[in-house]
């Protein structure tokens, strides 16, 4: 039993990185086959592992959710709120502009009605804190939730994918975006064309 347990730990580690770097390559719909064959293993093991294609992409992507996740709790201390939820934002956005297919998963994460521990679900538990507290202050407009704000970053990385500099676009779209969620009084008018959130660098 612990040979086999052993063996099931090495697929899996070997599955999973394998699978992630067919996903940054082909995206969310790379081949499954096409992993089991490079992984060395059958296509039932793979199915062993990761029942469906959205429990392999979480797998994938469980790290860098994680980590979106840790910097929310981190930003929820700092002493601006705008500020706080901005940089949060422009680090959602960044990684789902250039990380392949991590844009679509978390679409379609949404679309499916997301589940308690779901990639979704945990940037919306983690986010909603600096969001709340960016509307009490007054500084984002009024009914615009954690889940609309996902939405919208998800739109922009889905809508700038095939851009030669995906980075720098998605984050000049998401300054005109914040232009009218959250415009900075103390500022004025955002610069998009500098990716200019109001908040600093992004």
């Amino acid at each position: 039993m612990t040979g086999q347990r052993a063996d099931a730990r090495r697929n899996y580690a070997l599955l999973l990185a394998v699978a992630s770097e067919a996903v940054a390559t082909d995206g969310a719909d790379a081949s499954l086959e096409q992993i089991a064959r490079t992984a060395g293993v059958g296509s039932g093991t793979v199915r062993r592992h990761f029942p469906t294609r959205r429990a392999l992409l979480e797998a994938v992507f469980h790290d860098r959710i994680e980590s979106l996740c840790t910097l929310a709790r981190e930003l929820a201390g700092h002493a601006d709120g705008r500020a706080a939820l901005l940089e949060w934002l422009a680090a959602v956005t960044a990684s789902t502009a250039t990380i392949g297919g991590l844009a679509v998963a978390l679409n379609r994460d949404r679309m499916a009605g997301t589940e308690p521990h779901c990639a979704t679900s945990r940037l919306t538990e983690a986010g909603s804190p600096l969001v709340a507290r960016a509307a009490a202050d007054g500084v984002l407009t009024a009914g615009v939730t954690t889940t609309d704000l996902l939405a919208l970053v998800t739109g922009i990385a889905l809508a700038t994918q095939d851009h030669r500099d995906a980075a720098t676009e998605s984050a000049r779209l998401l300054a005109i975006t914040v232009a009218g969620i959250s415009p900075d009084p103390a500022r004025g008018a955002v610069d998009p064309a500098r990716g200019d959130t109001g908040a600093g660098p992004v």
